[in-house]
């Protein structure tokens, strides 16, 4: 056997890769619709949905601390928005174990599903798709793994500490390939390799399942289930273009002839209708794009399609080039550019909620333009803040946090404007109020945490911080700032006990899942 050596491979790349290949053994067990009959308690029987949660938050913990996770919430909150339309339109929901919906900052082109109902797109699958009804295509497919118990259906019989033992087993196989392929399939066939592969047949089956159960998602929820087949048959079609072969979406998630075929005729049944793409969409297409590679050359690549109007959407399109000048720090060209991108706005006829809007005061927006204007008005307050136009960044944010109080971007800015400016107290009372309805918030723990640091409050600064490591899945960091936390003197028993408390509960409950073990 090849020797291999892993630490080298993992530090050249991304160690949560591993993932995109892993799917099929990675589907949390939850149930929406009647499209299959219910399994019942067997196949519940060695990986329950709590273990499944367990696992989920695990690896979400490694995506977060790698440099590709895509901390943007503007993204992130518009990937949730499509998600929770699709999986509403399902017909159930599921509060106790609630979708979470993620992007990796990866020009590939990829989308995965991790137990516990996280779900991640690389920013490469989404600039690619054409229209938004491709997007919620490859969504769907995704949701639909999820909830059709896809997990449970395959590992039925394997014990949860030997799921582990396989999934790490199959983990160093993969990272081990990228840089090795036949070194790869070495580790594979000493890592219960029989088991494993059994396993991993069964994923067309499951690939078929998800395309009929995520179409009908997609009709239900209103877009043009044509999307769908369009993406995987482009996929299919550019896959012999690819210096490797294939697209990284297409070797995990195989696409056959038969398959498109089967999603063109239910296209068919339902004859064809136009749905246009939201100007969110656009938008968060253009933010990507204004992110990636050298920022001079991004520029003038928006400038070029924007003179020579090659473009889908010239609201999105000078959107980006603000983001791509205020990257490129060329704050004045940035806030000259604002100026061009209103006038874009009152021009455009489809925008009509965001007409008759001047900077600094409250946009009047209906139904679909909301986000979008809330993505524009965010914008509008970094250009002038980065300009140091204190005064109007302030009022943008205070007057478009009146149309959008509790748009976490807008929250996330205004706070940290605050703490800029030494008003601490400001950003507390603020976010202690914005709290209240934006619950479980890493980033809203970290700004308190920041908060009372500003204050030198250091029991609540620490104890902030634990509760944000808490959410992080990482208990054993968590313990340590609590434990911090109660080294410092502090005259307010109630904060006191309160932190005691809660040290208390985390090092119960890490006893119990020890013992468990």
């Amino acid at each position: 056997m090849m020797e291999l050596d892993l630490s080298a491979t993992i530090k050249r790349d991304m160690k949560f890769r591993y993932l995109f290949i892993i799917v099929p053994l990675l589907f949390p067990a939850h149930i929406f619709g009647q499209e299959l009959p219910d399994l019942g308690d067997v196949s519940q029987a060695s990986v329950t949905p709590r273990q499944e949660r367990q696992i989920g938050v695990q690896i979400m913990r490694e995506i977060r601390a790698d440099s590709s996770y895509l901390d943007d919430p503007e993204i992130a909150d518009y990937l949730t928005r499509l998600g929770n339309r699709l999986i509403t339109a399902a017909g159930q929901t599921n509060p106790d174990n609630p979708f979470e919906f993620f992007a990796i900052n990866d020009s590939s082109i990829n989308a995965f599903a991790l137990p516990g109902a996280f779900v991640g797109f690389h920013s490469g699958l989404i600039t690619a798709a054409q229209n938004e009804s491709e997007l919620a295509g490859v969504m769907a497919h995704e949701i639909a793994h999820v909830t059709q118990k896809h997990l449970a259906r395959m590992i039925s019989g394997t014990s949860y500490l030997g799921l582990l033992g396989s999934i790490a087993a199959l983990a160093i196989a993969i990272l081990a390939s990228r840089s090795n392929p036949n070194a790869g399939q070495a580790v594979l066939a000493t890592a219960q390799a029989s088991a494993i592969q059994s396993q991993l047949n069964f994923t067309r089956k499951h690939e078929k399942e998800a395309d009929r159960v995520g179409f009908n998602m997609l009709v239900k929820a209103g877009f043009d289930p044509h999307g769908m087949s369009s993406f995987f048959e482009r996929m299919q079609h550019a896959s012999r273009y690819y210096e490797n072969g294939m697209p990284s979406y297409l070797m995990t998630h195989p696409v056959t002839h038969e398959r498109i075929a089967d999603i063109q005729n239910r296209t068919r049944q339902l004859g064809y209708r136009q749905i246009q793409d939201s100007l969110e969409f656009h938008l968060v297409r253009a933010k990507i794009r204004a992110s990636r590679g050298n920022p001079a050359s991004v520029i003038n690549e928006f400038k070029a399609r924007l003179q020579d109007k090659r473009y889908i959407n010239e609201i999105a399109e000078r959107y980006g080039l603000i983001q791509a000048l205020l990257r490129a720090k060329q704050f004045k060209l940035a806030d000259e550019e604002l100026n061009t991108l209103y006038r874009a706005i009152q021009s455009d006829s489809s925008a009509q909620s965001l007409k008759n809007h001047r900077l600094g005061k409250s946009i009047q927006v209906e139904g679909d333009y909301l986000q979008s204007a809330a993505m524009i008005e965010t914008l509008a307050a970094r250009v002038k803040f980065a300009n140091g136009q204190t005064d109007d960044a302030f009022r943008l944010y205070q007057s478009a946090l009146q149309s959008f109080p509790h748009y976490r971007a807008l929250v996330y800015d205004y706070a940290d404007a605050l703490l800029q400016h030494e008003d601490a107290q400001a950003a507390l009372d603020f976010i202690n109020g914005q709290s209240q309805f934006i619950h479980d918030d890493i980033r809203i723990y970290r700004l308190t945490a920041q908060c009372h640091a500003a204050l030198g409050n250091a029991l609540l600064q620490h104890q902030a911080e634990a509760e944000a490591l808490i959410r992080e899945g990482n208990l054993r960091a968590a313990i340590e700032q609590l434990q911090i936390a109660l080294r410092h003197k502090h005259d307010n028993f109630y904060q006191l006990s309160s932190v005691e408390a809660r040290l208390r509960q985390i090092k119960e409950f890490v006893a119990a899942e020890k013992e468990k073990k």
